[in-house]
């Protein structure tokens, strides 16, 4: 037995004994069973907590981290086996967050080591939830066009301006934001990328409700917001160099992408299309009797498998130091596409019985919500125009008009 071997059959056992029974069932309640944490975060049951806390302490909850940050120190094929392991038991995933998607990958790469120590551990454990301040009102897709200010104080930054489309910046403790550090420099320059504590007096949010009947999306406000230039003792506010966060941006985007193009992998609750579809529908004669239904479901299933061979494929390459680059755009504007079919996909097999909004049967509209959700899908984190324009001319290396 070698030493992948090993890990698989102890990881095994390891996962049988302590995850809950109430956590092996795929996520089937999609957005309710997600456990985000944070300082406000009011557990479902004691299982989620258990959940969690075992498996934060073995630095599971982010397993390819350094251990000295509160990873697992895993490697990529270990990562792999734990993975393989969870889904043959239909575990839940213990903890998301966009600590660990978007700005846990963007200190590993650019903060100091300090900063690392201070913040990557609790967002492990699931004790802060941060929100992303990048998009204005003026300022989306041209993001470059940001103006937020931050100006120098001497002992403290002074932030004034506001961010939009800031997701659950109502539910999070902190926010990492681009600010304007130097108003006198170039389009792209004297950008920073700075951490900011949301309790932070004149800080406030608005929640933005949104065609689902949801608000995940807040309008975010800075008004006079002192933020210390060290919010401990040798821990930098700033991430990177001074007025140059535009390189964090754009490698955190490219993190935010992949999280966005993956979204809605908890959906079916570990089950296929097809078992949906047979469970709601019935079978004739051993399979569902619409035959354009099937041939929608064995094409979605395909290219969603497709889909995850592709990802694990990036993954790999990026681990191995050939980096993602522009392919988070083709990863972001494939993955959006086909989230969105794939809820049109489940309004079909569902049929009109899933356009009543309100009442327990529908668990009050909860797909027909998640289906309107989904159409910001290919806005959020760079729109599928946008996506399109990038890998035309740094993929396909195609002409300009």
């Amino acid at each position: 037995m070698n030493d992948l071997d090993t890990f698989r059959t102890e990881t095994r056992a390891w996962l049988e004994e302590n995850c809950p029974k109430e956590m092996r069932d795929g996520g089937a309640g999609g957005e309710d069973s997600i456990c985000w944490g944070g300082k406000n975060w009011k557990f479902q049951s004691e299982a989620q907590k258990i959940w969690l806390d075992r498996m934060a302490a073995k630095g599971w909850t982010v397993p390819a981290w350094p251990k000295e940050y509160g990873g697992g120190g895993l490697s990529k094929e270990e990562v792999k086996v734990l993975k393989a392991e969870m889904r043959k038991i239909k575990a839940r995933s213990p903890l998301e967050s966009f600590g660990i998607w978007m700005l846990g990958p963007a200190l590993l790469k650019y903060g100091t080591h300090e900063q690392k120590l201070h913040f990557l551990p609790p967002i492990t454990r699931g004790e802060i939830r941060w929100c992303q301040g990048y998009s204005e009102p003026n300022a989306g897709s041209d993001l470059a066009s940001l103006q937020c200010k931050c100006e120098d104080k001497g002992d403290h930054w002074l932030v004034n301006g506001q961010k939009i489309w800031t997701s659950y910046a109502d539910q999070s403790d902190w926010i990492f934001a681009l600010v304007r550090t130097d108003p006198t420099a170039t389009k792209h320059n004297g950008i920073s990328f700075i951490l900011i504590d949301m309790n932070a007096e004149g800080v406030s949010t608005k929640p933005i409700k949104l065609i689902s009947g949801k608000s995940p999306f807040c309008e975010t406000f800075f008004d006079d917001v002192v933020v210390p230039k060290e919010h401990a003792d040798g821990i930098n506010a700033v991430v990177g160099e001074l007025n140059r966060g535009w390189d964090v941006a754009k490698y955190l985007l490219t993190h935010e992408r992949e999280m966005i193009s993956a979204g809605g992998g908890g959906l079916l609750g570990g089950r296929g299309m097809g078992e949906v579809a047979a469970q709601e529908l019935g079978l004739e004669n051993g399979k569902l009797s619409d035959a354009l239904l099937r041939a929608k479901i064995a094409q979605a299933e395909i290219d969603g498998w497709a889909f995850l061979l592709t990802l694990e494929r990036m993954k790999d390459e990026a681990k191995a130091g050939q980096g993602v680059g522009a392919n988070s755009s083709m990863l972001k504007y494939y993955g959006t596409e086909f989230n969105k079919r794939r809820y049109e996909l489940l309004m079909d097999i569902g049929g009109s019985d899933e356009l009543e909004w309100d009442g327990e049967r529908t668990k009050d509209g909860k797909l027909a919500r998640g289906w309107l959700r989904t159409k910001a899908n290919s806005i959020e984190g760079g729109t599928s125009e946008v996506q399109l324009n990038i890998i035309a001319k740094r993929i396909l290396e195609l002409p300009g008009a």
